[in-house]
């Protein structure tokens, strides 16, 4: 750069391209440095399941998915609430629909058109783009040209958490921020493993469970699931991932229950399967039961384990599942943990580094999917930007 920055970005997702457009938009000179070679890969990977950039639950009751980070997200995202990203989305001439479910959807169902035209208001607004630069504290960046140096009068880092490392974000910011207390990154939104059968493995590996529910510690989340050959994922179990991921960790190997018929009564269900009438178990949990085949299959694997045969129906609504671990934080969609909020002050600035402004997954919460994870990034991000302007300016 020819001249001293007013704001150097770091970190090209979603919060970081949001605080550079509020920072360029307020008259700043902003670049955004980022170690891969283009920006936002993470958000194009999220755009390929539909691209859920927030939900419809109105405020206040939205920052409740937020739990134990509710109170300091709470005023960040009432700034920046659910209609004001819609509108946002819109304005880049993106529209959107909600679901049935409450998710809220840009219209073409992928991100590539809103990242195209998001970096095209970027570039009208003079912000750079700088690839292949890997923050390394301060104002150093390693570069395949080697060590630069980019002094800016602000810094606002937005290096993500640790899930999908080859995406950008691997969580190597927490070695190069001493001094700077965080809450050690953990995996969100994650799978966790079983010990399957090799039959139960080899035949239904990669094969889905629809309209089941999971239930945990008095907690019961619906949705759907897949099994996979070293455990259980999916929505429903992303939504309890983690209390399930703190239990284990607190304790060891956990028992979730899956019901796997939650539209209907115990005792309705019991009296269908009370006649047997010699059909074997397969056939008497498909037409009784209205079973699929892996539905089946996990209620034979519980069997073949010492479960109570004369009680199907309990079996059907309550099938335990030992969860042994959560997946690795590289295969989580989100991550938990990250700067401890006592570190920043309202405006999302780093008490122990005036001027070094902290945004999306760097700080300590976690969402469930469903629109709440991009909410508070792009909130966040705007938050920062702003605490970096008005910082600036009384400077």
């Amino acid at each position: 750069m020819t001249s001293p920055l007013d704001v150097l970005v770091v970190g090209a997702g979603p919060a970081g391209l949001m605080a550079a457009e509020t920072m360029a938009a307020a008259g700043l000179r902003v670049a955004v440095a980022d170690r891969m070679p283009s920006p936002a890969r993470k958000f194009l990977l999220a755009g390929r399941g539909g691209l859920n950039l927030t939900h419809s639950r109105p405020l206040p009751g939205f920052c409740d998915a937020y739990g134990a980070a509710r109170a300091p997200l709470a005023p960040i995202i009432d700034a920046f609430p659910p209609a004001a990203l819609i509108a946002w989305c819109e304005g880049l001439g993106q529209p959107v629909f909600t679901g049935s479910s409450g998710r809220v959807f840009p219209t073409a169902m992928k991100a590539s058109p809103l990242l195209r035209a998001w970096l095209a208001r970027l570039g009208g607004l003079g912000v750079t783009l700088l690839a292949r630069h890997a923050w390394r504290g301060g104002d150093r960046f390693a570069t395949p040209g080697g060590e630069v140096s980019l002094p800016s009068r602000a810094k606002v880092l937005a290096l993500g958490g640790a899930s999908w490392p080859r995406l950008g974000s691997d969580g190597g910011w927490v070695s190069l921020l001493p001094g700077v207390a965080v809450v050690p990154l953990a995996p969100s939104n994650c799978g966790f493993a079983i010990e399957w059968s090799e039959h139960l493995r080899g035949r239904f590996a990669g094969t889905p469970l629809k309209r089941i529910a999971l239930s945990f510690n008095g907690r019961t989340e619906r949705g759907e699931a897949m099994l996979t050959a070293t455990g259980i994922e999916g929505g429903a179990v992303y939504a309890l991932s983690g209390p399930l991921r703190d239990a284990i960790a607190a304790g060891g190997p956990v028992t979730a229950m899956l019901d796997l018929r939650p539209d209907i009564a115990r005792d309705a269900l019991a009296a269908r399967l009370a006649e047997r009438r010699g059909q074997s178990l397969s056939n008497h949990l498909r037409r009784a039961a209205g079973l699929p085949p892996v539905a089946i299959g996990l209620v034979q694997e519980a069997l073949r384990g010492g479960a109570d045969p004369g009680d199907l129906a309990g079996l059907v609504k309550a099938l335990p599942l030992r969860l042994l671990a959560a997946a690795p934080i590289a295969r989580a969609i989100s991550s938990a943990g990250g700067i401890a909020w006592s570190e920043v002050d309202e405006h999302l600035m780093l008490r122990a580094h005036p001027g070094m402004f902290v945004a999306g997954e760097m700080l300590d919460w976690e969402a469930p999917t469903g629109g709440f994870l991009l909410q508070a990034c792009f909130a966040t991000g705007r938050a920062a930007g702003l605490g970096a302007v008005d910082w600036l300016r009384r400077a």
